[in-house]
């Protein structure tokens, strides 16, 4: 863990030598500030969603229509009592490179992912860091988490002024159908396994 000011902060959990506008599936997961349970509660294995559960899943489920030039598709997802899951795919658009093949349906979240391959444009510096050379973006997975926690946070505070978000977030960069399998069944099955989830408090 290193210093910033004289205080420990948490690393990026982002990936440093991957660009995060790329075509590719992504599951990410989210967590409520101090892991409150500010999202509902599981009751029989089912998650019995609050109100702010309920913002936060309809929030997610507008992410593809808020921005339809990043060509997004929505995998598996679940709210849960203090964190959230979701699988999100962003496809060929004009911010992740314009050699990208155009025309491809991404109808099918699991055959987009046999499309998603690695970036060939990272360089690798004379002291062996790998480094990104796009660099910041606005149309990347960073500026969709963003949107999506601002506007749960901006209708969740009127419920309840003591909302807020864990300020990073965690991902993985799903590379295979398997994987893509794995992560899926994990989501569903989620609100089942709570008693036993890293997340439970």
């Amino acid at each position: 863990m290193a210093k910033f000011n004289n205080k420990y902060r948490i690393e990026s959990a982002r990936l440093q030598n991957w660009d995060y506008a790329q075509r590719a599936v992504y599951f990410v997961t989210i967590c409520t500030a101090n892991r409150e349970h500010f999202f509902g509660r599981i009751q029989n294995g089912e998650m019995v969603c609050s109100n702010i559960g309920t913002i936060a899943a309809q929030e997610w489920i507008k992410t593809p229509e808020i921005r339809p030039d990043m060509n997004l598709e929505l995998g598996e997802f679940v709210v849960m009592p203090n964190h959230f899951h979701g699988v999100i795919f962003i496809g060929n658009n004009e911010f992740n490179g314009k050699d990208a093949m155009h025309g491809v349906s991404t109808m099918h979240i699991r055959d987009a992912m046999h499309r998603a391959s690695t970036d060939n444009t990272i360089k690798k510096t004379d002291n062996g860091i790998y480094k990104n050379e796009f660099g910041p973006q606005s149309k990347n997975l960073s500026s969709i988490i963003r949107g999506f926690k601002s506007a749960v946070t901006v209708q969740a505070k009127k419920i309840n002024p003591n909302f807020g978000w864990q300020a990073r977030f965690h991902d993985i960069i799903i590379r295979n159908p398997k994987s893509y399998d794995t992560i899926s069944q994990y989501i569903i099955d989620n609100p089942k396994k709570w008693g036993d989830d890293e997340f439970h408090k």
